[in-house]
């Protein structure tokens, strides 16, 4: 991947996170969404060596996963 592809999808996952967060309370898809981008920028952080973004934004995938999880059930 280059430079600029590699940024671009950092700034992505960064995007959808943030998007995400701030809709949250909407609708339990937008919890499952975060997810999904913790999840893009725990990749994101693996391909630039930043282990411990990996592992903090893993970690916040699976808090948003456990989340969306009992959202979907109430």
């Amino acid at each position: 991947m280059t430079g600029q592809a590699l940024e671009t999808f950092g700034l992505f996952s960064i995007i959808i996170m943030v998007t995400s967060y701030a809709l949250e309370k909407r609708h339990a898809a937008f919890i499952a969404t975060f997810a999904a981008g913790c999840v893009l920028a725990a990749i994101y952080a693996w391909l630039i060596k930043s282990y411990p973004f990996m592992i903090a934004e893993g970690i916040w995938a699976i808090i948003a996963i456990n989340r969306w999880f009992h959202a979907r059930r109430i």
